[in-house]
């Protein structure tokens, strides 16, 4: 299983990411109090969601010998209240919404792009998102 790790000082926002092989930083913008060094989490939270969304769909697409040439998924977070979401299960207060538009090119049928946006749908980080999620937080006395 993959793990990462996450450091920083208390004295700030910027932390210090290792992922396996990889490391990357995160921060906060200015107006949050970070120093804006690096993307914020919710960027990295949307990257992972739309990086994921575009490889599922390119998966597909080779696989079922689709025409697709490229894929651009551009996506926002906000925070709205449950009124405005006639869909949303929660019914007071506010939820967290996400909004992905997925743009894709290449000489594909209608019917292709349909199924395209069927499948962008499954891949499994929003799988994750829109799932129950179990998060165990344990303190290390260390």
């Amino acid at each position: 299983m993959a793990q990462v790790v996450v450091r920083g000082s208390a004295s700030g926002f910027l932390q210090e990411v290792a992922a396996g092989k990889y490391t990357f930083r995160v921060d906060e913008p200015g107006s949050a109090g970070g120093t804006g060094a690096a993307p914020d989490p919710y960027d990295y939270l949307l990257a992972a969601l739309g990086a994921c969304t575009s490889m599922t769909v390119g998966w597909y697409a080779r696989r079922n010998k689709i025409p697709l040439e490229n894929t651009t998924v551009s996506l926002r977070h906000s925070r709205i209240h449950t009124e405005d979401c006639m869909e949303c299960e929660t019914r007071s207060g506010m939820l967290d919404r996400i909004d992905l538009d997925l743009q894709l090119t290449g000489p594909i049928t209608p019917e292709q792009h349909a199924k395209l946006i069927e499948v962008a749908a499954k891949c499994p980080v929003h799988r994750t998102l829109k799932s129950e999620i179990d998060i165990r937080l344990r303190a290390d006395p260390g």
